[in-house]
Parts: structure tokens; sequence; C-alpha cells
């Protein structure tokens, strides 16, 4: 049973980060149906090259994780599986158009982020634990953004892109227990979403969902810890739901 509560819980962390774009829309929609002016506010923003603003986010990460062979060998540890951590993200949007339709964004972000690798054990008296892997990390995302033709002051996008970071908290070296697995504190991932524009006299306000998952390893062998021998890679994977505001 404590087994499947870490699986109940880890389902749930993904199923809270769509609550606030749900919201978000139900909110976009009400104002956009209250207005059936056209697209005045837009033409207002329609003219600059470039803008900036700032964005704000929850994520929940987590891992995927690859067994290795050893996990189907070892008689002790029979689950080595990935649980949702939640955070939140802090940045500065840089947006320039390219042509009518699309925009290269740069957003540099400061993300606090929580991961947790759960394991259950097949010795007595040794109850389901998971390691936790709290992040600091220095975000820098480049996307490139295809914007739909307004729509009463409202378009809709989808965004894709590569994300560098770097954990400026991480315990990977020496203060890292020797006895926990390690992560690796740099970190490369590829970023898909979609989200929706709303055009206000003085700012664009764009609620936006991405999905990110990691291209490399970020597991730091260690061939003396049991935890580790059971794993042959890591990568890292989440979802962002965040609130854009630009001018």
């Amino acid at each position: 049973m404590k087994v499947n509560s870490y699986l109940f819980l880890n389902k749930l962390g993904l199923k809270k980060a769509f609550l606030p774009l749900i919201l978000a829309l139900l909110f976009a929609n009400s104002v956009i149906g209250q207005s059936s002016r056209g697209n005045y506010n837009f033409l207002g923003f329609e003219q600059k090259p470039y803008y900036f603003g700032i964005t704000l986010g929850y994520n929940s990460s987590d891992f995927k994780v690859f067994h290795s062979r050893n996990f189907i060998l070892n008689d002790s540890i029979f689950t080595a599986q990935p649980l949702a951590g939640p955070g939140f993200n802090l940045g500065i949007v840089s947006d320039l158009k390219i042509g009518q339709y699309f925009d290269f964004r740069f957003l540099p972000t400061l993300s606090f982020a929580e991961r947790n690798l759960g394991f259950a054990s097949s010795r007595e008296n040794r109850p389901p634990y998971s390691r936790k892997v709290e992040s600091v990390f220095v975000e820098l995302p480049f996307h490139i953004r295809y914007k739909s033709a307004p729509h009463n002051d409202m378009r809709m996008f989808v965004v894709a892109g590569i994300k560098y970071a770097f954990d400026v908290a991480s315990d990977s070296r020496a203060r890292q227990a020797d006895t926990q697995i390690k992560i690796a504190p740099t970190d490369f991932s590829f970023e898909y979403g979609a989200g929706v524009q709303l055009f206000f006299p003085y700012f664009i306000f764009s609620p936006e969902i991405k999905i990110s998952h990691g291209i490399n390893n970020v597991l730091i062998f260690n061939g003396d810890l049991e935890e580790s021998n059971v794993i042959e890679k890591v990568l890292s994977s989440g979802i962002t739901f965040s609130l854009h505001f630009e001018g």
C-alpha cells in the first residue's frame, strides 16, 4: 500500500499542474466573451519589433528512470521510481518578432524545484523510502513561438525550444553524503507547449503550459551504492504553468 501511495501522489502532483491553466483559460474566456470590440489593443502592440516582461510559474518536476540489468538480478530493491515534487519559477521575458506569426524568445529564469526518487526494499523492517533532490536552477531557455491570427484581442500560440539549466544549490560534490544517489548539476532539455495571448491596453497577459524532457543522463554513478547500481540512467522531466506579463 505504501508503494501505491507513492504512485498516487506522483500522479496527483502532475494533475495539479493543469489546474492553474484551466482557471486561467476560464478567466480568458470570460474576458474575451465580454468584449466584441475587435483587435484594438492588439494593434497597439503589433508595431513593436520586440518587448520585455516578467514571468511567474508553478512547476511539477520529476525524473524518468531507466533500470539497469542489476535491477532484475538484485534481491533487495524491487522498486525504483520517480516521485514528482512542486516548485515555482521567476524570470524575465525577452521577445523578438520574426515576421507576422513567429517570435524568438529568451527567458532567463530562477527555478526552485523538488524531485524525488522512491525505493522499496525487500529487507525486513525497512519501509519504502525516497531520495529528495531540492534544486535552485538558473535556467536559460531559447524558444521559437508560432502565433495564430488575432481575434477579439486574443490569439493562441505554440512554443518549442531547448533549455540549459544549472543547479546552483547542487549537493553532488563534497556536501552530499556518500550514501546518497548523486545527481549532476547541469542539464539540457527539450521543451514544448502552448498558451494564449490576451491583449490589454498596457500589457499582454499570456498563460502558458510547457512540458520539458531532459536529453542527458543526470545520474552520477556510484558503484558502491546499491540504489545507484539498479539504475542505468536518469533523465529530468517536468511540467510548468507560467503567467507572462509582457509589453
